[in-house]
């Protein structure tokens, strides 16, 4: 999640200039029910994390105004104050293939501040909301990227072209001019996003009347449009391939200006495609909301006055309410609101999770156990009693560690993967013994000694099973020790009868004559053994090694469960 760190004096002059108090404990205590965490929260800082879906809450001036409607309890305007801009900015033809959406507006009389900090500071969160908005919307400058000019700098009308990778300019922080392809090459933004423009032979740039170049989006803007402690007129550019991503993060900037005083104007757009239009539009998007489905998943009805209360905090405005629809106005600029769910929310948090009331389950919720829930749960405690660590490793395998290092033989078929992205893993696995052997392998530095098991799934003839598998690396193991954990095992089990009987020589990876099977009612359900040390040198592994593998499905026939 994105986090944003804002000083608290950003937020008292902000709020305070509204006519609200700014009450750092009150703001501790309720921001968190607008859907954020916050990290820190004192006399001079708010850390606070923004969830992805309020891209709209990144920088302290959009924040500050969600605070005054959220906690403040201000009337929400979810229309932007745009008034009709003079300036045109004309797009190619020829950028339809290259960087399609491309618009503008432009914001005037912006106060920075009155000293050098507040202007500094001002600077400086102007340029961290762009590169959050870049993240959050702009998919890394893909969908969407910010050009931020100083107006005074420039003259309209603007255009936009589409040129060759040799058309000279000088780029933001350089003080000599570089050709496109230098840019991309040698300058550390041009490096870091040129792969957004590989296989292009002609790239956009914006140009003004003077044919000076303002920005080569989405790579870098030209130096003399940088802006400076004095910049009081803004123009701002937004280019990409997603309009709805272009046209939030144009009014997310220029509501931050307008945060400090700023008139936004707009400007007259003639697109790639021919059609014209003046933007940015502030006009709010009307919403209808399924009266049924508010009612339905909150629990109950909420009254009109609860609804306007509760979404006039979240920066919206109850047009109408009736059976059918509650009708709503939100920002255009709140980019997160798909579905009539996502309005829903909104009402939701505006009124307060805890105020939606109690209910109680109306249909029997008794949960059934499963089958083999017992013995699953005497098996761990068996196994934890006997000093093992319980793991998990991957279901996937492949041939060699299952069958050709184990020396067994395939159960049934065996379910492969069509398009394995590794040859590690090709298979879904029949044994979990390879598994704890490559775990034993992999944390050989250790000390010994160590003991763990696996109670997990395999799959063998495309059918789930369960089965447990356990390993012992301890320099004094032998058939002795790893028999008696063995008859501990059954013990815990309840086995009163059982048969143990040598296993043939080279079946699995036991050490020839020491390994058995173990046989209870006259049910094979697993074998144990020392592990051959040919086995054990395949896997990295010189130390004495003990182990066994049951099927606890077979366990689940041959012994009664007492429960």
């Amino acid at each position: 999640m994105p986090t944003i760190s804002v000083d608290q004096s950003l937020i008292d002059r902000l709020v305070s200039k509204h006519g609200y108090q700014h009450d750092i404990e009150y703001l501790a205590d309720n921001l968190p029910l607008l859907g954020t965490d916050i990290d820190k929260c004192d006399s001079e800082k708010l850390d606070i994390e923004i969830f992805p879906n309020r891209p709209d809450l990144l920088s302290g001036e959009t924040l500050s105004r969600a605070i005054r409607n959220f906690i403040h309890h201000a009337n929400a305007t979810p229309n932007l104050n745009v008034k009709k801009g003079d300036i045109e900015l004309i797009v190619d033809r020829e950028l339809e293939d290259i960087r399609p959406v491309i618009i503008g507006a432009v914001v005037r009389g912006v106060d920075s501040g009155s000293s050098q900090i507040e202007s500094d500071a001002f600077i400086k969160s102007l340029m961290d909301h762009q590169e959050k908005l870049h993240f959050a919307l702009g998919r890394g400058r893909k969908r969407a990227s910010i050009g931020v000019h100083d107006l005074s700098k420039i003259k309209a009308p603007f255009s936009v072209k589409a040129v060759t990778n040799d058309t000279r300019f000088t780029p933001l922080s350089m003080t000599n001019e570089m050709s496109i392809k230098q840019i991309l090459l040698e300058h550390p933004k041009g490096i870091d996003y040129a792969h957004l423009l590989d296989g292009f032979e002609k790239y956009p740039v914006i140009i003004d009347a003077d044919g000076n170049v303002l920005s080569f989006p989405p790579i870098i803007n030209g130096d003399h449009t940088t802006v400076t402690n004095d910049t009081t007129d803004f123009f701002i550019d937004v280019t990409g391939w997603d309009y709805r991503s272009c046209e939030a993060c144009l009014m997310l900037i220029a509501m931050q200006l307008e945060e400090y005083g700023g008139t936004i104007e707009s400007v007259k757009i003639t697109a790639c495609d021919g059609s014209v239009e003046h933007l940015p539009n502030g006009d709010a998007i009307t919403h209808k909301l399924s009266t049924k489905l508010l009612d339905g998943l909150l629990g109950g009805k909420l009254e009109e006055s609860q609804i306007s209360t509760a979404i006039n905090r979240m920066g919206g405005t109850l047009i109408s309410k009736d059976e059918q629809n509650v009708t709503l106005a939100m920002p255009r600029w709140r980019f997160d609101i798909l579905h009539q769910v996502d309005l829903l929310e909104d009402i939701a948090i505006g009124h307060g999770y805890e105020n939606l009331g109690t209910d109680v389950a109306k249909s029997p919720m008794t949960a059934v156990p499963r089958t083999d829930n017992h013995i699953l749960r005497r098996i761990r405690n068996s196994m934890q009693g006997l000093g093992m660590m319980q793991i998990q490793s991957l279901t996937l395998s492949n041939d060699h560690d299952q069958f050709t290092l184990m020396r067994w033989d395939n159960v049934g078929e065996v379910t492969r993967i069509t398009n394995p992205i590794t040859i590690e893993h090709t298979l879904l696995r029949q044994y979990l013994t390879p598994g704890l052997l490559r775990l034993l392998s992999s944390n050989r530095h250790h000390d010994l000694p160590q003991s763990v098991y696996e109670l997990g799934t395999v799959v063998r003839d495309h059918h789930n099973l369960t089965r447990l598998a356990f390993l012992v690396a301890e320099r004094s193991g032998g058939f002795a020790a790893i028999r008696g954990k063995i008859q501990a095992f059954l013990r815990d089990l309840g086995v009163k009868n059982h048969e143990i009987s040598p296993l043939p020589d080279n079946d699995g990876p036991w050490l020839a004559g020491r390994a058995a099977k173990v046989c209870v009612n006259g049910i094979h359900i697993g074998c144990f053994g020392e592990i051959d040390p040919n086995v054990a040198e395949q896997f990295e592994l010189k130390v004495p090694l003990n182990g066994a593998e049951f099927s606890v499905d077979q366990i689940l026939v041959a012994i009664p469960d007492p429960v």
